[in-house]
């Protein structure tokens, strides 16, 4: 394995100067971002890549394929908006050679990320539609069928899945902390996400082991040796205690918080991973500080913390 800086942790830098840092650094890879992407160009960053000699540890991100649950046409036309820009996305990942096309699969239908749910009339929330009880959908336009979302993302996958495989690109499915169950993954737990991943051939679909994510599951290692080579991309970051009141902005440097890494990177190894390790950190203070400081601790702590010892 060897170390990649994804985007997300240099907040402030372009693809070039994400690129430029990496170089610098000695890094060998990058894990980019679709709207970094296309404010640099799909090909001046191609070419700023591959002039570089790095390799696209991952693209971010596909998915959010669950809006489809909204009943009628309203659903019908998200989930084909929602396919069509996941086509467009999996075209970006072969395009820049990236080793996988990360699917953050989508929460509640109709639940926008970091929003407070939809008022209903009368600004009444949770009401279900049709004066039901509360598993349909609520008079707020969001749903309360979280069976059937994950439903949609099997569907979703079915159509995504060949069109993946023929371009070369692997879809890998990241479940998420419980906590961004209602909106951004209805996928909580490697076991689930890898399920779902086996309908679908290894090269078209795989599976992330986000340490943020998946640390606290007492399944996380049964299910990363049954996973074995359906792990597409190892991502490392540290979960901070207590999170701060944005728990989007809740992962921390390596070190910085509860995780033990080592155990969980030679479980990952011991599956037969042989990729990158990717950092990828939300964080508002790490967003603020000097990206190449950043860098230099990321790579100290990487060997310090993430890697068990001898490796």
């Amino acid at each position: 394995m060897s170390l990649s800086l994804n985007q997300r942790t240099t907040q402030r830098w372009t693809v070039a100067e994400a690129v430029d840092g990496c170089v610098r650094h000695g890094l060998e890879a990058v894990g980019l971002w679709r709207e970094n992407v296309a404010e640099q160009g799909l090909a001046e960053s191609v070419k700023l890549v591959r002039a570089a000699g790095l390799r696209v540890s991952s693209l971010c991100r596909g998915g959010f394929m669950t809006a489809g649950g909204l009943p009628g046409d309203e659903g019908r036309r998200a989930f084909a908006r929602a396919l069509d820009d996941n086509r467009r996305a999996i075209d970006e990942a072969a395009e820049l050679g990236a080793a996988c096309l990360v699917m953050v699969v989508g929460g509640l239908p109709g639940v926008t990320p970091g929003e407070p749910l939809p008022a209903g009339p009368a600004g009444a929330r949770g009401v279900a539609a049709g004066g039901g009880g509360y598993g349909g959908v609520a008079a707020g336009g969001f749903s309360r069928d979280l069976a059937g979302a994950r439903e949609r993302v099997a569907e979703a996958l079915a159509e995504l899945a060949p069109y993946a495989g023929e371009r070369g690109v692997k879809l890998a499915l990241e479940p998420l902390h419980p906590v961004y169950c209602p909106d951004r993954a209805v996928l909580s737990t490697l076991g689930q996400a890898l399920d779902l991943s086996l309908a679908h051939p290894e090269k078209q679909v795989g599976v992330v082991v986000d340490t943020f994510h998946v640390w606290w599951d007492p399944r996380l290692f049964e299910d990363i040796a049954r996973a074995g080579r359906r792990i597409v991309s190892y991502q490392v970051c540290d979960y901070l205690h207590p999170l701060p009141a944005d728990v989007l902005l809740g992962r921390g440097m390596m070190g910085d918080g509860v995780i033990g890494f080592p155990p969980i990177t030679r479980a990952v190894l011991a599956a037969g991973y042989t990729g990158d390790v990717e950092v990828e950190i939300f964080n508002a203070d790490i967003w603020a500080a000097d990206p190449d400081e950043v860098v230099a601790t990321m790579k100290a702590r990487y060997e310090d913390v993430v890697l068990p010892a001898g490796a």
